[in-house]
């Protein structure tokens, strides 16, 4: 599938205000801009495993197209929703678990990248990833 492969951050837009509104502090955000993300993502029909690489942590997640699931990000904000398939968009809305807000989140394969946009509080970030 399109998504399928590793995928290596290029750059960032508006990261740093994202994460801000999320209320994640400033040292954490000024690492976070510079977290060297690498992203794997393996597609078998409605089932997805993705593996997150970065400075902080490396992860494996597990989902299935439309299932509920709890996730934490690298801060360790804990959330729950699922990834559902629009188009050629994989779409997200999650839930924190801590004040009940939504995050929603989209990857979509633009030319030759992975551009992931976050909306969080009406802060719009998009991540930029190349194959590699």
């Amino acid at each position: 599938m399109a998504f399928d492969g590793t995928w290596k951050i290029d750059r960032n837009e508006n990261y740093e205000k994202f994460m801000e509104a999320m209320g994640i502090g400033m040292m954490k955000r000024k690492l976070g801009a510079h977290d060297n993300l690498k992203i794997t993502i393996q597609q078998n029909g409605d089932k997805f495993n993705v593996k997150e690489h970065s400075n902080f942590r490396n992860i494996e997640i597990e989902f299935t197209l439309g299932v509920s699931f709890e996730y934490s990000l690298a801060d360790g904000t804990e959330l729950t929703g699922a990834w559902t398939m629009e188009g050629n968009k994989l779409v997200a809305t999650f839930t924190r678990k801590d004040n009940g807000k939504v995050l929603k989140a989209t990857r979509e394969i633009v030319g030759d990248e992975l551009v992931q946009t976050y909306v969080y509080e009406g802060v719009e970030s998009k991540r930029f990833f190349k194959r590699g």
